[in-house]
């Protein structure tokens, strides 16, 4: 199977190749693709409205719950306010991620993921 190049390693190769020929217009030409490929790949995006939308359910979920209180993903779909009419799958994703971020501590215990506030 071929190995597929990337955009920028693809410059990179044109502009040695011109480079070689001796051709500085064409290097010029590359160099500023490969300023708009570095500019690109490093910009800073806005969140998506979705993320936007589960931070602030986030925000709810943890306020709403009580320190010491460990919670499934059921329970917390069920009896937060925050999350009415959610999927248990979505309201296990956002606590996953507080998991992972370490707003909350996950313990797994019988195949149950258990979401405690973090200390």
């Amino acid at each position: 199977m071929e190995k597929k190049i990337t955009v920028r390693e693809g410059f990179e190769k044109a502009r040695a190749l011109y480079e070689q020929m001796g051709d500085a217009e064409m290097v010029a030409f590359f160099e500023g693709r490969l300023a708009q490929v570095e500019k690109k790949n490093s910009g800073v995006r806005k969140p998506s409205a979705k993320q936007t939308e589960n931070a602030g359910i986030k925000q709810e979920i943890i306020s709403w719950m009580e320190p010491g209180q460990a919670y499934v993903a059921g329970d917390v779909a069920k009896e937060c306010p925050a999350c009415e009419g959610m999927s248990i799958q979505r309201v296990s994703a956002l606590l996953s991620q507080l998991g992972k971020d370490g707003t909350l501590t996950v313990e797994i215990d019988k195949r149950k993921h258990l979401y405690t506030l973090a200390e």
